[in-house]
């Protein structure tokens, strides 16, 4: 038996949005790509963010190619079965905002999430190691500098992220991970 989405016979494979800041990478066709090809190993329609059609002038303000890419990725979501997403830490200690952003929507719509690349360690271990900070009397770490708590509990990530989500160490366990919870590996 294959996988057919409900409600759409001809969209045999489950799609899998690929969230991540892959898209501002300088190879992330060849990302991409990898990541679709493990996709339909597995019988799933990998989606990237740049799969998202933007019909823009090439004098289109910024503004404007903001509100595309956000109104295309949003589609691209409500269109998808699943989300695998890269959470490796970019430009500081937290994933992508915008990968976070993609992550919670998705979990709102349902779908089921997998997250990656998540550093080893928790949250608090890698603040601590990247930034001057100090436990209170209660055992509370905060920063150093500000007073400002450093979230603890243990988590990977986020608390709102880690609670909401499936991690794996990879992409492609994530993508294993969400083939079998949708059942997609079966119906090859």
């Amino acid at each position: 038996m294959t996988f057919q989405r409900q409600g759409d016979p001809d969209r045999p494979r489950p799609r899998i949005y690929l969230a991540g800041p892959d898209v501002f990478l300088p190879n992330r066709d060849r990302i991409f790509a990898a990541l679709k090809a493990h996709c339909a190993r597995l019988g799933l329609a990998g989606v990237a963010p740049t799969d998202a059609p933007l019909a823009l002038a090439a004098s289109a303000s910024d503004d404007a190619r903001a509100q595309a890419i956000y109104e295309g990725n949003v589609a691209l979501i409500r269109a998808s079965d699943g989300v695998i997403a890269n959470l490796a830490s970019f430009r500081g200690q937290e994933p992508d905002a915008g990968t976070v952003f993609e992550v919670g929507f998705a979990v709102a719509l349902g779908l089921p999430v997998v997250g990656y690349a998540v550093p080893q360690g928790s949250y608090a271990e890698r603040v601590q190691a990247a930034i001057a900070c100090r436990r209170d009397a209660a055992g509370v770490v905060t920063e150093a500098a500000t007073g400002t708590v450093v979230e603890g509990l243990g988590q990977p990530l986020n608390l709102m992220l880690s609670r909401s989500i499936d991690l794996a160490p990879t992409a492609a366990q994530a993508l294993e991970r969400l083939a079998a919870r949708l059942g997609a590996a079966a119906s090859l």
